[in-house]
């Protein structure tokens, strides 16, 4: 099994909330750079945290892979989610192949926990593939991490 965890792209610096925080040109191109990483690969499902800089870098994921899989927004990989509380969500998509478009904190902690390393620091637009037999604390690999 393999799960991808990308970290949106470079967004704006100040806005009214974080949550409506979009991203910037550059943040663009850093997405669709990464996303060509993607390209082949048996993505099943994404996985979007609801914050707009994710939800943008999502549709340009969909874009330039012309992926048309089922993509579900969930509020449990936003920047300060538990990676712990996330990983027993995860049970319910064991097996599958999956992309999760959300943030740093959350992401590096998750990438941490599943392969028993400390936290990953992924700059914006960055892209980590785990694999493993099943999603469990200290039980994947990384097998690559891709940068814009």
């Amino acid at each position: 099994m393999t799960l991808w965890l990308l970290r949106h792209g470079e967004a704006e610096p100040r806005v009214t909330t974080d949550a409506v925080r979009e991203l910037t040109p550059r943040g663009c191109q850093e997405i669709r750079a990464t996303s060509r990483q993607l390209g082949g690969q048996p993505l099943e499902r994404m996985l979007v945290s609801p914050l707009v800089r994710a939800q943008q870098s999502a549709q340009l994921v969909r874009e330039v892979l012309g992926y048309a899989g089922p993509w579900q927004t969930v509020d449990w990989i936003v920047p300060e989610a538990p990676a712990r509380q996330a990983l027993a969500r995860l049970d319910a998509f064991e097996g599958e192949h999956l992309l999760l478009v959300t943030h740093q904190d959350f992401v590096g902690e998750l990438a941490g926990l599943l392969t028993g390393e400390a936290p990953l620091v992924m700059p914006t637009g960055s892209l980590v593939r785990l694999e493993g037999e099943v999603m469990a604390a200290g039980l994947m690999q990384r097998m690559a991490l891709y940068l814009p």
